[in-house]
């Protein structure tokens, strides 16, 4: 044990550095932070661009800022890949989401059926409501309200909304459909020009839900089948491997390819998976570019925390990718990096993609500029 320094005593010199270490330092020293300043006049895009120069999750919230807008100003114009999962249209970001697709950032969604089936909900009528996380859920439960958190939805709605998801199939031929092929469908039924699905059919942008089942719109289908097999008919089923084979040929016929994860599950498995299936075709290539914004962390050992530097030892993300990670609350990051987005009007300038397809195979996808 080290003696106690007398009182008085003179401190030692501090140790002396080679003139290695101390180039070393100054190259670990090289940047400092930058506080970050709020004034009257200053807009979201400037409060995002210095949050890049701050610490912390700030940050990694500014990096995820800067490769985004790298992905949407690449001259090669990867296809963007918005992956989105956990309650993100309980949280009030319908129309951020809704937003994002129609400036021209995303190209492809692949969504949990959760986040679809409240989009149709609230085109069909439905709101979220202001609850408590404290309520008494029995009572809510005999009131026919469902509790998400501290935000309620109409039960009786709900039911309507399975029922009507049901009668759709009901509408279509008999036979296999691809989730992205029958909600195409659901989204053709709809008119309320502040959905996701609506926005997505009228710019063109395809929609994969490789999780339908489990959601409310699975029930609707379930009850679907019931009744065709009550009538002796086979009815619409969906074809979850139809989804795999269609959406993997985006992939490979993207000259790059780049992805947006909100929150993870099974959306941002999905979409590494799809690029991994490219060997089907002949193509072994991660991402291009990659974000993640979540609440996930990496050390449990699940994919939605899974760091994206983990995703290139399977091949999904290129060596050489630009990635960035946000472990901030999706209902507070995702409108900043939105905000920023069209503030700067990245996607302004991106040609659009029409997709053609004969059942699933691709039959083409071809560039188109943008439109109003």
């Amino acid at each position: 044990m080290k003696a106690r320094a007398q009182a008085g005593a003179i401190p030692p010199a501090a140790p002396t550095l080679t003139a290695q270490q101390r180039r070393r330092k100054r190259q670990i020293l090289a940047h400092a932070v930058e506080p970050v300043r709020v004034h009257p006049r200053m807009t979201v895009v400037d409060l995002v661009t210095q949050y890049a120069g701050a610490s912390i999750q700030a940050r990694t919230l500014g990096a995820v800022a800067r490769v985004v807008e790298r992905m949407l100003t690449d001259p090669v114009r990867p296809t963007v890949y918005l992956g989105l999962a956990g309650p993100l249209i309980a949280a009030g970001l319908r129309q951020v989401i809704r937003d994002l697709i129609d400036c021209g950032a995303v190209d492809v969604v692949v969504s949990t059926g959760a986040i679809l089936y409240q989009d149709l909900y609230q085109a069909r009528g439905g709101k979220h409501w202001r609850g408590t996380p404290q309520a008494d859920d029995s009572q809510l439960h005999a009131l026919r309200i469902d509790r998400i958190y501290d935000t309620y939805v109409d039960e009786e709605l709900f039911w309507a909304c399975d029922a009507w998801c049901g009668r759709v199939a009901d509408e279509l031929p008999e036979g296999a459909y691809s989730s992205r092929a029958f909600l195409a469908e659901v989204a053709r039924r709809l008119d309320d020009p502040e959905s996701i699905l609506v926005t997505c059919r009228r710019r063109g942008v395809p929609v994969f839900c490789p999780a339908l089942n489990d959601s409310s719109i699975g029930i609707g289908l379930t009850e679907h089948r019931v009744r065709m097999r009550q009538a002796g008919r086979q009815g619409v089923r969906i074809d979850s491997i139809a989804d795999n084979f269609e959406i993997v040929q985006t992939m490979v016929r993207s000259p790059a390819t780049a992805a947006i994860y909100v929150a993870g599950g099974v959306p941002k498995n999905y979409i590494n998976d799809a690029v991994v299936m490219g060997y089907l075709f002949g193509q072994e290539r991660g991402h291009d570019y990659a974000v993640q914004l979540t609440t996930d962390v990496p050390h449990w050992g699940g994919l939605s925390g899974s760091t994206l530097e983990e995703a290139k030892s399977w091949g999904k993300v290129e060596a050489e990718a630009s990635t960035a990670m946000c472990f901030v609350e999706p209902s507070v990051s995702l409108p900043l990096i939105a905000a920023y987005v069209i503030g700067k009007g990245l996607g302004r300038g991106r040609p659009r993609l029409r997709w053609t397809w004969r059942g699933e195979e691709l039959v083409s996808m071809e560039r188109a500029p943008v439109r109003g």
